[in-house]
């Protein structure tokens, strides 16, 4: 049986191209005892309201009649946002040159967190570049990589 989040993003797909959107991420995820069916979308200029209505509007409808979640859940569509995390290679090759956060899953160097340019993302391992100079982080010690934000 498929992943309820393939599903989901074969289900959205032409509903998020449809409104000028691509397809960030799915994430079905269950917080305070309830299940939360997440659509991520992006757009160059970025995600309005009403680019996430366009979406959401006929993909519950789509939900509806295709029932591949059993139970209740909710449904939200939104920005993949400023700080999105990066998962996909696409992503990675998207944001090259950018502002990344690395955050892994045992403290290197006295920290978890790691913030530098990135420059590359091969199979999984990603590299940034820091002031003290190119860092490459092994796919099995990355935790999450967003993009970073200053404020």
């Amino acid at each position: 049986m498929a992943k309820i989040t393939d599903l989901v993003s074969d289900l959205a797909a032409p509903f998020v191209e449809a409104a000028g959107c691509s397809l960030w991420d799915v994430e079905y995820v269950r917080e305070a005892g309830e299940w939360f069916l997440r659509v991520y979308i992006d757009k160059e200029g970025g995600v309005s309201i009403d680019d996430c209505e366009a979406v959401s509007r006929p993909l519950s409808d789509a939900l509806d009649q295709a029932d591949p979640i059993e139970g209740s859940y909710v449904l939200e569509v939104s920005s993949a946002g400023a700080d999105r995390p990066l998962k996909k290679p696409e992503h990675f090759e998207k944001f090259l040159g950018a502002e990344v956060e690395v955050r892994l899953y045992r403290a290197m160097e006295g920290r978890k967190d790691h913030v530098g340019v990135l420059k590359g993302y091969d199979n999984g391992d990603v590299t940034i570049e820091t002031a003290a100079g190119p860092q490459t982080f092994l796919k099995k010690d990355v935790a999450q990589v967003r993009l970073y934000v200053r404020f």
